[in-house]
């Protein structure tokens, strides 16, 4: 698996299938990119100035909401996955 650096969050995007009301199934890349995903690797944290480390904020497993257009989209073993530093998640969703 990926393992992020510093203050950097892996995710996997949860996939939804959108139909209009006609009924038409748009394909993926029609559709607006996703705003919510879950968690799968955390880096160490964040390093201060002054050489402190803050602990990340989020764990593996949480379903997270983040910024419509931020991270890099990498492709591992036939997977997608956004890779995004910790400030471009907004919120974690319960």
């Amino acid at each position: 698996m990926l393992k992020p650096l510093g203050d950097r969050v892996i995710l996997q995007a949860q996939e939804e299938e959108e139909t209009t009301v006609g009924g038409i199934v748009l394909a993926s890349n029609a559709q607006e990119k996703p705003q919510t995903a879950k968690v799968v690797a955390v880096g160490d944290g964040r390093v201060l100035d002054n050489g402190e480390k803050v602990a990340p904020s989020v764990k593996e497993g949480d379903t997270v909401l983040f910024d419509k257009y931020s991270g890099t989209e990498v492709k591992y073993e036939d997977a997608s996955y956004l890779v995004v530093h910790e400030k471009d998640l907004v919120a974690i969703v319960d």
